[in-house]
């Protein structure tokens, strides 16, 4: 009788494992790159071949591990002494008495959404109700970028000007840039940067309005708030890039919905958000849903533009070559939308030493590209 039941015991062990083993292979097979495309999208800060390289790992991995599950080790890990129902409750007992003493203990600390992650990062950031973060004004930060000192000077309404005591003067015609670190000039001089550059060209001030970790409705919430302060604005000139769309999906944020209406941020297990940063698996629904607002998103940020008779620019640059996915979700969010914007392709070296953010000379191009279309406007 007992031989019966341990034989049982192990048969069903064996089943166990066999399927789970079945099930890993199943999913190896069926996470196909057109799949992961639809469900990773493209990333800033990793090239789409490091991407690819590191799913078909994880993909080869699943399958070697479900072939030895199904194939090798279910008998002699069904014939281990240890393995049984009976033993198998206190473990399972202990896992998830450790999930749940995770979360408590990440509950204790206090977590940044996903665009501002390190508290003292340079330029400082500081809270704000309504957009999330804005940049602590009224200071110079510094941060050495490839070991070089770079200084940020934010003047008391929170732009990056040249100077302190340089501050932007509203009363003034002036070219407004929203965005986030890209047009900020990340790891660049100011006179290097694209609104600085491209006020030179033109003679006419630059005010600064990009915030590091922005998304695209981020960036529109802070114009719609700070548009009324100037009496002469000229253009506004927002920055997209595809390799930046995965932030319009985060709702650990303050954000706007696919009608445009403010919506607070959400708050969600932290092991699960910790899951996220780790692993950005985005359902199809969420990126349907992330592509319909940033249609709305930009096509206001236009309307907010011309209701100031302000030139609007929607600038895409494309940081290196761009690939079919990065293609696809350019002409998804903007094409099939018949929003008007400005392509601006960047070959060569175009990054910073030991940085992901463009270099000068990226920066000049991107720039020369906006003066020449203000000109013909």
């Amino acid at each position: 009788m007992h031989n019966a039941l341990a034989r049982r015991r192990r048969v069903g062990v064996e089943i166990g494992l066999a399927s789970a083993g079945i099930a890993l292979v199943v999913c190896a097979l069926a996470a196909t790159q057109p799949w992961l495309d639809r469900h990773f999208l493209p990333s800033f800060f990793l090239p789409r071949r490091w991407y690819v390289l590191i799913e078909t790992s994880v993909r080869i991995g699943l399958a070697l591990v479900g072939l030895l599950l199904a194939l090798v080790l279910r008998r002699p890990i069904a014939r281990l002494p240890a393995v049984s129902p009976a033993r198998a409750i206190p473990v399972v007992v202990a896992a998830l008495l450790a999930i749940g003493a995770g979360e408590l203990v990440l509950r204790t600390t206090s977590l940044r959404p996903h665009g501002w992650l390190i508290p003292d990062e340079e330029p400082r950031r500081r809270p704000d109700a309504h957009l999330g973060w804005t940049l602590v004004p009224g200071r110079v930060g510094q941060n050495l970028i490839g070991g070089r000192p770079v200084d940020y000077a934010i003047d008391p309404a929170g732009y990056r000007v040249r100077r302190l005591d340089e501050p932007v003067d509203p009363t003034r015609p002036t070219l407004l840039f929203t965005g986030e670190s890209v047009m900020f000039g990340e790891g660049l001089d100011w006179d290097d940067s694209i609104p600085a550059q491209v006020g030179a060209m033109l003679g006419i001030q630059p005010a600064n309005l990009a915030v590091h970790g922005y998304s695209t409705d981020q960036a529109c919430m802070r114009l719609q708030w700070e548009l009324p302060r100037f009496r002469q604005p000229v253009a506004v000139i927002s920055i997209f890039m595809t390799a930046l769309f995965g932030r319009n999906l985060d709702q650990d944020r303050p954000h706007l919905g696919p009608d445009l209406t403010w919506l607070a941020p959400e708050q969600s297990s932290r092991l699960l958000s910790l899951a996220k940063l780790l692993v950005p698996f985005r359902r199809e629904r969420t990126v349907d849903r992330g592509v319909t607002m940033t249609r709305a998103v930009l096509h206001a940020t236009i309307d907010l533009a011309r209701s100031r008779d302000a030139t609007p620019i929607i600038l895409v640059p494309q940081l290196g070559a761009e690939d079919e996915l990065e293609a696809s979700l350019r002409r998804r969010v903007l094409d099939d939308a018949q929003i008007p914007y400005l392509f601006v392709p960047i070959g060569g070296d175009w990054w910073l030493p030991g940085d992901v953010h463009p270099n000068a000379r990226a920066a000049r191009q991107i720039a020369d590209a906006v003066a020449a279309r203000l000109r013909g406007r």
